[in-house]
């Protein structure tokens, strides 16, 4: 991924973390608990790679915070099905999508900002 053009990180990325939440719902639905966990860190550790490229890039922001917003309603819909004991590792990767999310939208909304204000200053 490190050899990946900067603007294409983000997108190669959320991918993974797309694919890995595909393996995490399998292996949770298998009882293979460890390996969903394993699967549910890599989601969070490739969606934070992905909020890292898009806004050092400032690139493909609002795509990785709609991927981001889908991974943790997944999430909450696989978190549901396992036991209590299962739950928390879940319920922290969802947290840690939640705060991705309210990342991006706030370099959304302050790039915004800045456009509004770059033109009432032209004026």
């Amino acid at each position: 991924m490190l050899s990946a053009r900067p603007e294409d990180r983000s997108e190669l990325a959320i991918r993974i973390a797309q694919h890995q939440l595909r393996n995490a719902d399998k292996l949770y639905g298998e009882g293979n608990i460890d390996q969903g966990r394993a699967a549910v860190d890599d989601i969070v550790t490739y969606s934070e790679k992905a909020r890292d490229a898009a806004t050092q890039t400032k690139k493909h922001l609002k795509n990785v915070e709609i991927d981001a917003r889908k991974m943790a309603e997944k999430l909450r819909d696989i978190k549901r099905t396992l036991a209590f004991e299962d739950q928390p590792p879940v319920e922290q990767a969802i947290r840690r999508l939640e705060d991705i999310r309210t990342t991006l939208l706030k370099e959304m909304f302050a790039k915004e900002n800045k456009a509004k204000e770059n033109k009432r200053e032209k004026k």
